[in-house]
């Protein structure tokens, strides 16, 4: 977790600012603690109509699902400050970086966006007191880590329409 973590650290970010803060949290019943609170909090009326993926499905897309952490054994909570023009950019960069890291280490992982939500509450913010999160920061995005349960699926193909070269190039 710590090379996993650290890699995030090595992210771009904006100006070089390294605003980005990363708890690791590695007990399970620590992470169904964050999830619960992560899908407590979630609003569904905020969804403009479509779904992630039918190839793998979220609590976006399946209402029913009850662990939106697909019970990972482990998850990293990345915080970037509230009030910076760059803070969800910064943030998502470092949890790409810690994606790639943990795919050079064998460890499934998958980022999980909605983490504003997560810590808006009592047992949230007690949360942000033990690991020294500054008040002008905020859960911006989860890197869940863990082992794949049977065979890793395969690439998905590519789709044509999204490479476009243009403008004299």
């Amino acid at each position: 977790m710590e090379t996993i973590i650290e890699a995030g650290t090595y992210a771009p970010n904006a100006g070089g600012g390294q605003r980005s803060i990363v708890v690791g949290v590695r007990n399970a019943s620590f992470t169904e603690k964050i999830d619960r609170l992560n899908v407590a909090r979630f609003d569904r009326s905020k969804l403009s109509g479509s779904y992630v993926s039918a190839d793998q499905p979220s609590i976006i897309d399946d209402p029913t699902m009850k662990n939106d952490f697909y019970g990972a054994p482990a998850v990293c909570v990345v915080f970037a400050m509230k009030i910076f023009l760059y803070s969800i950019p910064d943030a998502f960069c470092c949890a790409e970086n810690m994606v790639l890291m943990a795919a050079e280490l064998g460890i499934s992982s998958c980022i999980i966006a909605r983490g504003e939500e997560t810590f808006g509450n009592e047992t949230g913010a007690a949360f942000l007191r033990e690991w020294n999160i500054p008040d002008n920061y905020i859960a911006r995005c989860f890197v869940i880590l863990g082992y794949c349960d049977g065979e890793y699926p395969q690439p998905k193909p590519r789709k044509t329409y999204r490479n476009k070269i243009g403008g004299g190039l």
